[in-house]
Order: structure tokens, then sequence, then C-alpha cells
């Protein structure tokens, strides 16, 4: 029994000698703030009559519209650069873009879009001819975006057939699908956003006002619609 008491006293005194486990101080993260993400925004809108504004004051095209959205949602937009004619086909947009000023041609934009395709329809084109060119148009938005895949946005073709000019005629309706097939497939590829307003385009028929006083293009309300599907993805895209 006395012993068994020493023994019983040793190991109090071995544990009471014993140092103490150090404990691991909790790290709090390094604070971060968040840096001024306020951008200096430059556009340049690439296409034909659908991007000029044929028929409706330039300010109410939809390049210009998204400008002035862009601005009154507080944005720091300080240019906006139009290549775009009524009539073009892809390849005298690309002629056209070669030909700008050399400041233009190596310039960096915040923001590219490009809709063009529906005079290549219209004027019997090839499609396998418009794949080529497209795909060549769309690496030059991407190079003008300065690479940023994000900040380039491909707007499809409207369908002029749902307007007093096409009457309906499902011909143009399929051909402009078929267009529209190859420029969204090659866009998708490439990762670059696809925005649809073609569907907005066919309720011209039904809702007159949509159509601008030539009896063929969009009017400034229908433009105002697609900025309604187009906004979204650029907001997304100068968060990034």
């Amino acid at each position: 029994m006395r012993y068994l008491l020493i023994y019983c006293l040793l190991c109090c005194c071995c544990l009471a000698c014993r140092p103490e486990e150090s404990i691991p101080t909790p790290t709090t993260p390094p604070v971060t703030t968040n840096p001024d993400t306020t951008e200096k925004i430059d556009i340049l809108a690439l296409g034909d009559s659908y991007t000029k504004g044929e028929s409706v004051p330039t300010a109410q095209n939809f390049p210009n519209q998204l400008k002035t959205q862009l601005y009154a949602d507080g944005y720091k937009v300080i240019g906006l650069k139009i290549i775009a004619q009524t009539g073009w086909r892809t390849d005298q947009l690309q002629n056209a873009i070669q030909n700008q000023n050399p400041e233009i041609k190596d310039s960096t934009f915040s923001i590219v879009t490009l809709c063009i395709g529906v005079n290549n329809q219209y004027q019997g084109g090839n499609p396998e001819t418009y794949r080529i060119e497209f795909e060549q148009l769309l690496n030059t938005a991407l190079t003008r975006a300065g690479g940023r895949r994000e900040r380039v946005f491909v707007v499809s073709i409207p369908d002029y057939a749902y307007t007093p000019f096409g009457q309906g005629n499902a011909t143009i309706s399929q051909q402009i699908d078929q267009f529209n097939t190859i420029n969204q497939s090659i866009t998708l590829q490439y990762g670059i956003a696809y925005v649809n307003i073609t569907d907005i385009s066919r309720q011209g028929l039904q809702t007159p006002g949509l159509v601008a006083s030539d009896g063929l293009h969009p009017s400034a309300s229908q433009y105002t619609a697609w900025l309604g599907k187009l906004l979204p993805y650029v907001k997304t895209a100068l968060k990034q």
C-alpha cells in the first residue's frame, strides 16, 4: 500500500512538471480593400444597317442606347466608335476596318459588339463563305477587345421577313436561321457571349411599332428591346 502511494505521488509530480503544449494562435486573414474598379469605357460597334441604325436618329441606334444607359447607370463612358454602313456584307466590313486610321486599328476597346450577315443572306451569298469571313471578323473583334472574350458581344441577325417589306416570307426566315446557326456556333466555340435578338424582330408584323418608318429596319423601340438583352451581358463583363 505504501509503495502504491509513493507511485501515485511520483506520477502527479511528473504531470505537474510537463511543459504546456503550445496552442496555435488563430490568424485573421489580411483585410483587403476592393480596388478601384471604375473603368473608363469606350465602345466599338461593328456591323451594317442594324448597327448604324438605318431610319432612326443616331442617338437611338443600339450602340448609342448602350452608351447612354451605361452612363445613366454610373459608368464612365468616354467614347463610342461605330464602323457600320447599310448594305455591308462581312467582306465589306472587314475591308472598312482595315481602312480605318492606325489609331483605331491598334486600339483596345472596353466593349466590342458585332452584328453582321443580313446582306450576305439578302445578296444570295454562300453560307460557307460567310462562315469563314464571320470567324475572321470575330477574331478582329476579339483583338480590338484586347483578347478579352468576355468583352465581345455578338448580336444575332434580325429577321426582316417580319416587316412590311418582308411580308412574312418563310424563305427569308429559313435563310436567316441558317446564317444565325453559323454565327452562333462559331461564337459559342470561342466562348463569347451570343445575344439572340431574332425573336424580338419576329414580333414586327404583330407589333408595327417595332419597325422603323421605312418598313424594313428596326425602330428605336426595337433597339431598346435589344438593349434589354444585351445590357446584362455587358454589365456582368464589366464586373469581372
